[in-house]
């Protein structure tokens, strides 16, 4: 099983570059996981005891207002890590990670790691790099909620997809509205409404789950706030 994890470990980016030795060291201290669909992973205010990288499946990363409202900071996929700021803050969990389909994950407990990161400087540079693109993206999404409105969101969210899927034009959403909806700071009543307009003003098709961009132009106008839907149509 130890070869197996290598195999992989090797092949992530956070551990791109590291010589062999490394990476089999690393074998040695991950614990592999799986879970459930809808299983909680940790919960925000646990203790960090270590940062995972998803295998297969994929979790949400979220945090719950005093009223219940549900705020996903991001959804991960294979390949991805999080919960990594424990390991350089020693702190407890800023928000709660929850599986949202069957999942396996690696977990490397926090001091058997922060011993590996000082007989291996480069390690540590690596998951800074990591950590510094998750703050842009945090940065960026604290923008979007408070400067941009829905439709930009919306508009934004499928190129980024469509940027994921080599720029296909042909889309399939890999999370339901209501989780969607979440995530783009809205509900779901409001997500719902925004793609049927922007399907009748011709910038998407939608066929259930599959979504289509019809107009590229005018979906970057519109993420862009560039371009408002109008309306009445």
């Amino acid at each position: 099983m130890t070869d197996r994890i290598a195999s992989y470990i090797a092949s992530i980016s956070l551990f791109k570059g590291l010589a062999q030795e490394h990476v089999e060291a690393l074998a040695q201290i991950t614990r592999e996981e799986e879970y459930m669909g809808g299983e909680t992973i940790f919960n925000e205010g646990d203790k960090g005891e270590g940062f995972y990288v998803l295998v297969s499946g994929q979790v949400k990363i979220f945090k719950l207002a005093a009223d219940g409202k549900e705020q996903i900071l991001h959804i991960f996929g294979p390949g991805e890590p999080f919960a990594e700021v424990p390991v350089f803050a020693g702190q407890h969990f800023p928000a709660s990670a929850q599986v949202l389909k069957p999942s396996r994950a690696l977990f490397f407990p926090r001091s058997a790691f922060i011993e590996l990161i000082k007989k291996n400087p480069p390690l540590a540079l690596n998951m800074l790099a990591v950590l510094s693109m998750r703050l842009r993206t945090l940065t960026q999404m604290v923008e979007d909620l408070s400067l941009r409105e829905v439709p930009a969101r919306l508009a934004s969210y499928l190129l980024e997809l469509s940027g994921r899927n080599k720029g296909t034009d042909d889309l399939v959403l890999d999370i339901g509205k209501g989780q969607l909806a979440s995530l783009l700071g809205t509900i779901a009543e409001t997500l719902s409404r925004t793609m049927a307009k922007m399907h009748r003003q011709g910038m998407i098709h939608l066929e259930g789950p599959r979504i289509r961009i019809t107009n590229r132009k005018a979906l970057e106008a519109l993420a862009a706030s560039e371009h408002r839907l109008f309306d009445h149509d």
